[in-house]
């Protein structure tokens, strides 16, 4: 049998396009429902053979993690380990690229890509349904990002329908460097617009898309402007520029994102905001 020596996996960032709270339940969580994309940005993890599991953590955003048996990568592995009934381990080299805890999937992102990574590495060749059950215990965001493409998310985040025809548009996530507890957000959120939204229509283009999200929002957006005010500086700043079709925040915070009608406007929206503030976190890319 050939050994594989090394598995690479991207972790790309997730964005809520919009993002809608239902009641709480019986388990504490609240219903959700979000339209959910992925971008061409985001960390990147490594996968090698070893006796017992490894984390390296490399990157711009490597000293806010730490590689203790706590870190969601080191619990995904386990979990895989543990199902699949495998004694191998792994050396796991993170380059982690995005904020942290920043509304964009980052750790739910590895945590996925850890099983995809590993199930590789380790030849298991399981369907993605079990990587999503997997999932499901590690996180709420980590079974949309088992396939990290366009979807439609319900429950508290483990109830998946990938969508076809959402159109690819430019994109730029700023984050300004503020930690925003997912707990406080929802423990101020006052008002929410429920989960009875019917899936998306057919859509053509990047206006398309921003014209149907203008009928949603972000219910978490004002309770975490409340709490970081310098989310509606961000905001504000990313709809003022040129070609702008939409502004809002992805997540629980702190990061915003602009959709913009080309690459020429999302590239010359991010130096703009890069001048503005140099501490912030600015990146162009597309959605995937």
């Amino acid at each position: 049998m050939t050994t594989v020596l090394r598995v690479d996996v991207q972790a790309p960032a997730k964005v809520n396009l919009f993002l809608h709270v239902g009641d709480r339940r019986p388990d504490g969580f609240h219903d959700l429902q979000s339209l959910v994309v992925f971008t061409r940005t985001g960390d990147e993890l490594s996968f090698s053979p070893s006796e017992g599991f490894k984390l390296d953590i490399e990157g711009p955003f490597a000293n806010a993690l730490t590689s203790d048996p706590d870190n969601l990568v080191l619990k995904a592995a386990r979990a895989l380990a543990a199902h699949a009934g495998m004694q191998d381990g792994a050396h796991i080299v993170l380059t982690k690229n995005l904020p942290v805890a920043s509304g964009i999937g980052g750790g739910s992102a590895d945590a996925a890509a850890a099983l995809r990574g590993l199930a590789k590495l380790w030849k298991l060749n399981l369907p993605h349904d079990v990587l999503h059950k997997i999932g499901e215990t590690l996180g709420s965001d980590v079974p949309v990002c088992v396939e990290s493409n366009s979807a439609w998310m319900e429950g508290r985040g483990e109830n998946v329908t990938e969508l076809s025809g959402i159109p690819k548009v430019p994109i730029v996530l700023v984050n300004p460097g503020v930690a925003v507890s997912t707990g406080k957000v929802f423990a101020a959120l006052k008002e929410r617009r429920g989960v009875g939204l019917p899936r998306p229509p057919k859509m053509q283009n990047a206006a398309d898309l921003a014209t149907y999200l203008k009928t949603t929002g972000n219910d978490l957006e004002a309770p975490a402007r409340g709490i970081a005010p310098i989310i509606g500086e961000v905001l504000d700043a990313l709809a003022a520029q040129p070609g702008a079709l939409l502004s809002r925040m992805s997540g629980s915070g702190a990061t915003c994102f602009g959709m913009f009608e080309n690459t020429s406007a999302a590239q010359n929206a991010s130096t703009a905001m890069r001048a503005r503030q140099r501490s912030w976190w600015v990146v162009a890319t597309t959605t995937d």
